[in-house]
Formats: structure tokens, sequence, C-alpha cells
């Protein structure tokens, strides 16, 4: 499966951004998503995951009340909406996919539980 996020950019301390990853090659439904981000000289690390039906997130503490991880399995894109961005968020985004497999839910923010990454886009949060 082919993934391309977009929607970064330079946004204000407070301000939102809605990140989207749309997918294709292969069938969408059949993937948990999720959304990492890494700073230079830092650890790629996990933002957030959503199953395949959508009905089980997951988020790191740090963005959890301020981001929201949804999907549109109709359009094959999963989405990051950010809001109340600080600048400790400012990083490059990536989307990867998962096949379906049990233990979602213990292994989501492991990027080794991924078999698919897109190119990522630049979030930038000046203060």
């Amino acid at each position: 499966v082919q993934l391309q996020a977009y929607g970064g950019g330079v946004v204000q301390a407070g301000g939102s951004l809605r990140l989207s990853c749309t997918a294709s090659g292969r069938t969408f439904s059949n993937y948990d998503m999720g959304w990492f981000r890494q700073t230079p000289g830092k650890e790629l690390e996990f933002v957030a995951g959503i199953t395949t039906s959508g009905w089980s997130t997951y988020y790191q503490d740090s963005v959890k009340g301020r981001f929201a991880i949804s999907r549109d399995n109709a359009n094959n894109t999963v989405y990051l909406q950010t809001s109340s961005l600080k600048p400790e968020d400012t990083a490059i985004y990536y989307c990867a996919a998962a096949e379906k497999r049990i233990g979602f839910y213990l292994t989501h923010a492991s990027k080794g539980r991924y078999d698919y990454w897109g190119k990522g886009t630049q979030v930038t949060v000046s203060s």
C-alpha cells in the first residue's frame, strides 16, 4: 500500500492543523493505521493509532485531549486533527499502515508493528 501524508505547515502556538494521509494500492479497511513524528536527533515517536473499523483509538499521553485520529474507509484516508499546538509538537509527521493482526491494542505504539510508511509532512509550531 502506498501512503501520502499532507496538510502540514507553519502555525502559531495554540493553533490547529488537520493532517491527512491517503492510501492506495490495497484495501485500506484491512489496515490499522498510525501517526508517528520525528524531530532531528530524536527517535521516531508514536502519536496516535486507530483500528481498521475506527472503533478504537490510541494516543501518546502528551497529545491526549489535543489531537484526534479518525479515518474514512470509503475515501481511503486517515486524519490527524491537531489543536492547541505547542512548539514541542514541531516535527515531521508520518502515517503508517499495519496489516490487521490480533494485538494492535498492545502493539500500536511500536514502529515495528507497521508494514508501510508514507513520506512525512512537516509541522512547525512557532511560539
